[in-house]
């Protein structure tokens, strides 16, 4: 089997799919492994750190993308200047990346790997189960996200984080509210926690709630049966349309007194909950900051901007998409270990084998057979 690992093009994207560590391994598995020149510089890995592990080093991506069985890519094949990184792709060959496919972003590109005949699978998908946890990049990349996030929060925010003594008098610590206290929610706590924020948090799920206690959060009850809250796995539900209004008229009573709100709520594989609306951030106080990174998946803001840091209604909106590539040396590393484990669970005598009736298959599998077939993503199209 040979492997391909392309440069990605994102702006601003620094990650690679596979690091020195990880070619060897793939060699050590007899596969070929092809890595795009310069594709590691953004992490800190140089063509030669590749060679020496065995890897061959290509100057054309074109090429690469025509030699591999399987390419391993960070983010979602998007257009570039000269091409579309998923015309590159063909009929039967492999793709593991985040897709992100329920986000209407990315609709016509997954509709555009079926029209080729791509097998994909998408890293979002990976179920919360024991034995796909040393594949989870989702959990990893949200560790980085949630931290990083919140950075970004305090470097937008135009007063002290912590509370400050001076000669003038005391001047109170900055509020910030974390909505989804799952992994990124909860590193964002303890990253604002550390910073002297005073902090709240929401979550429909009881045990969230309670591990986001645990780190010194004040909790914003939300209101919402725990029957209704908790899906599979842990995960939080998609919400009916009465609760849903519900949560959002207790975020409301607790938004207008925050600095600082931080959103990160999630449903595996589908679009992200409308948790903000726009007369919600109208009640903001003029120089607070939003950090929506659920944004892959929609956003938890109805109007976050995709990509791009806004300002609207006097509030600071960050809708970055590839927070984790900000910390490219630590996230590579998280994240091309999750890559290998799941190719490696994913092969059979040296080369890909889908057992469709696997959990983990049918959770992460996008297109095959010239079909779309994850279901979030059929959802959010209608299909």
């Amino acid at each position: 089997m040979i492997i391909g690992i392309p440069k990605e093009i994102m702006q601003g994207e620094k990650r690679v799919s596979a690091i020195p560590e990880t070619v060897k391994k793939y060699i050590s598995l007899g596969a070929t492994v092809i890595v795009e020149k310069n594709a590691g510089i953004g992490s800190l890995f140089n063509d030669s750190d590749y060679i020496k592990a065995g890897a061959e080093i290509e100057n054309d991506v074109a090429r690469i993308y025509n030699k591999a069985d399987l390419i391993l890519k960070v983010k979602e094949p998007i257009a570039g200047n000269d091409f579309h990184e998923a015309d590159l792709l063909r009929k039967g060959q492999y793709l593991i990346t985040f897709i992100h496919p329920a986000s209407p972003a990315n609709h016509d590109m997954v509709k555009k790997l079926a029209e080729r005949g791509v097998i994909s699978l998408t890293l979002d998908g990976i179920p919360r189960i024991s034995r796909a946890q040393s594949m989870d990049a989702l959990t990893s990349m949200s560790t980085c996200a949630g931290y990083k996030g919140m950075i970004i929060a305090v470097n937008d925010l135009n007063k002290f984080m912590p509370q400050i003594f001076s000669a003038t008098g005391m001047i109170k610590p900055a509020s910030v509210l974390i909505v989804g206290a799952g992994v990124a929610g909860l590193q964002a706590i303890a990253t604002a926690k550390r910073l002297g924020a005073v902090v709240y948090a929401a979550d429909i799920r009881p045990e969230a709630a309670e591990q986001a206690k645990s780190l010194g959060a004040n909790i914003v009850d939300t209101g919402v049966p725990a029957s209704v809250a908790e899906g599979k796995g842990g995960y939080a539900n998609d919400l009916p349309e009465e609760y849903l209004l519900k949560e959002r008229q207790v975020l409301k009573d607790a938004i207008s007194k925050m600095d600082i709100v931080f959103l990160s709520a999630l449903v595996p594989g589908k679009l992200a909950p409308i948790l903000l609306t726009e007369d919600m951030v109208k009640i903001m106080s003029p120089g607070s900051v939003i950090v929506d990174i659920s944004i892959d998946q929609g956003g938890n803001c109805e109007i976050t901007t995709p990509g791009i840091r806004d300002v609207k209604h006097g509030v600071i909106i960050e809708g970055i998409k590839n927070i984790p590539g900000m910390l490219p040396v630590s996230a590579t590393s998280m994240f091309a270990s999750n890559v290998y484990n799941l190719v490696n669970y994913l092969m059979k005598n040296g080369s890909i084998s889908l057992d469709l009736n696997d959990e983990i298959v049918s959770s992460i599998l996008v297109t095959i057979d010239n079909k779309i077939v994850h279901a979030g993503a059929r959802e959010a199209m209608g299909i």
